[in-house]
């Protein structure tokens, strides 16, 4: 076999190249530097002024705000295991998972830009030449093969880093997307699995209440045989014991859809998950709050919005460097000959190299245009991003006049319980004595019931109102921590971490790690 020949380059193709390279090298990027809009934030929010005694105080370094498994404050182990499945089960949450796999591979589509396109080439070429009345000379063949670069763009305006860095930027504002559902679909079960243990307290109460209007019955039957109450009132005391059964059964439609909607939350048929029923032991959460400026950092949905901002930003820098000239670089290299046997020898060598410089001298206003859309792009982008923080701002706000009107209110409620049952005990009492009528005792049996049904929801009121508002200061999300969760592969479907994690947004700050 014989050797490989070496391929020369002239003095001149050597110093074409480095010119090329050196001009690659000094390319500057165009466009606007980014810096995150500024976003008026109050120094403290104002329901938390108008608690009495010091229920609520600012966390510190050491007492920070529920991170990570933040619904284990309930103190529940149901719950606990519930909630961490969401993370892996939930199909909503797979869904965004593939969004940010799409935004993931729209930036490897762009870095490939960065690297010319190398195609090779070989083929064998058979043909006869002749003209009509002349003997056809014989039938010749060509054979050759050849590497080329076509068209590779030399990114002297920064076009390229540009949209690479947008698309980087969108894929991080697909995690907090990623990260915000995730938050969502996490408060949403604990919500109604609270909802669900509220249910449960209801329903015994009805068990409690039906035995004690079954005894009421009982009482009153026994007295109308003793020709001492009147018919009216067993028909009476019959008439509120099927009423208060038919409530017993209606709640049941209410815990099946709760417990419906774990089910789904986690992934899973209703037919094939059950809760079973228990007593109440659910603790209220402590929540620390930190200062309102503290949720452009903490809250998913306002780390999103941001990031969309500085892939507009990058978008406005890509548009204006179509402004200036186009360089490219096309080159072949191969070679040709009749036979292949000598095709890989040093005369049968062909090569071309060149760039290319463009410059579009007039169209119309059509790139002018596209810069004025990303410049509009990305005011929508800053727009949207204040309206964020201003509505992150009245979540807080009102979950916390939420909290504290109902801390009151089940004070006063608890105290409505205990003269209701009192009431009813010496009104019963009465009635035994003969000094009332049965109508009262009816009256006392709705009154004391109905304040202890309002006491449990105002307490699933108050369950809300903490889940609402741990999931209004972001739950377990830091963006200095923003990261590609790991979520398991489903029919294909795999979250990777993005490669830009490594590197320095537009802004100067550091990605998760």
């Amino acid at each position: 076999m014989k050797p490989r020949p070496m391929i020369h380059f002239s003095r001149r193709q050597l110093a074409c190249a480095a010119t090329l390279a050196a001009l690659a090298l000094s390319a500057c990027t165009v466009g606007p530097a980014y810096k995150r809009p500024d976003v008026a934030a109050p120094a403290s929010f104002k329901e938390v002024n108008n608690f009495d005694g010091s229920a609520w105080k600012t966390a510190t370094p050491g007492d920070q705000l529920p991170r990570g498994p933040w619904w284990e404050r309930f103190q529940d182990e149901d719950l606990n295991a519930l909630a961490a499945k969401v993370e892996t089960d939930n199909q909503s949450l797979r869904s965004y998972a593939a969004r940010y796999n799409q935004a993931a591979a729209l930036i490897r589509q762009a870095r490939a830009a960065y690297f010319p396109t190398l195609n090779l080439n070989a083929g064998t070429t058979r043909s006869r030449n002749g003209t009509a009345g002349i003997t056809q000379a014989a039938p010749t063949t060509s054979d050759s093969v050849s590497a080329s670069i076509s068209s590779w763009e030399l990114d002297l305006w920064g076009r390229i880093r540009s949209t690479v860095d947008a698309n980087e930027l969108s894929a991080q504002a697909s995690i907090a997307d990623l990260e915000n559902i995730k938050l969502s679909l996490q408060a949403q079960l604990v919500t109604s699995y609270l909802s669900l243990r509220i249910t449960d307290e209801e329903a015994n109460l009805l068990k409690r209440t039906v035995d004690d209007y079954q005894k009421a019955l009982d009482l009153t039957t026994n007295r109308y045989k003793a020709g001492i109450a009147a018919k009216l009132d067993v028909s009476e005391a019959e008439a509120q014991l099927k009423a208060a059964q038919a409530q017993y059964l209606d709640i049941g439609i209410a815990r099946a859809q709760f417990e419906h909607a774990v089910a789904v939350l986690i992934g899973k048929a209703p037919a094939d998950f059950a809760i079973a029923p228990k007593s109440l032991v659910l603790k209220m959460p402590d929540i620390p709050l930190t200062a309102p400026s503290a949720l452009l950092e903490r809250r998913p949905d306002v780390a999103a919005a941001e990031r969309r901002i500085a892939s507009a930003n990058a978008q406005v820098g890509a548009a204006q460097a179509a402004l200036f000239p186009e360089l490219t670089l096309a080159a072949t290299v191969g070679y040709r000959a009749n036979k292949w046997a000598n095709i890989l020898s040093v005369p049968n060598r062909f090569w071309s190299v060149g760039p290319q410089l463009a410059l579009t001298l007039f169209d119309g206003g059509l790139r002018r245009g596209q810069i004025a859309q990303a410049e509009a792009i990305y005011d929508q982008n800053v727009a949207d991003y204040r309206q964020t923080v201003l509505t992150a701002f009245q979540d807080v706000e009102d979950q916390l006049v939420a909290l504290r009107v109902l801390e009151q209110e089940a004070v006063v409620q608890a105290d409505a319980v205990r003269a209701s049952n009192e009431s009813l005990m010496h009104t019963v009492e009465q009635y035994k004595g003969g000094t009332l009528g049965y109508l009262n005792v009816i009256t006392a049996q709705t009154t004391a019931y109905t304040n202890r049904r309002t006491e449990l929801d105002i307490l699933n009121r108050r369950y809300t109102a903490a889940v609402a508002l741990i999931k209004a200061l972001g739950g377990g999300f830091a963006q200095n921590e923003m990261t590609a969760p790991e979520l398991p592969p489903s029919r294909g479907i795999e979250l990777r971490r993005a490669d830009f994690l490594s590197r320095k947004s537009t802004d100067g700050s550091t990605p998760a790690k």
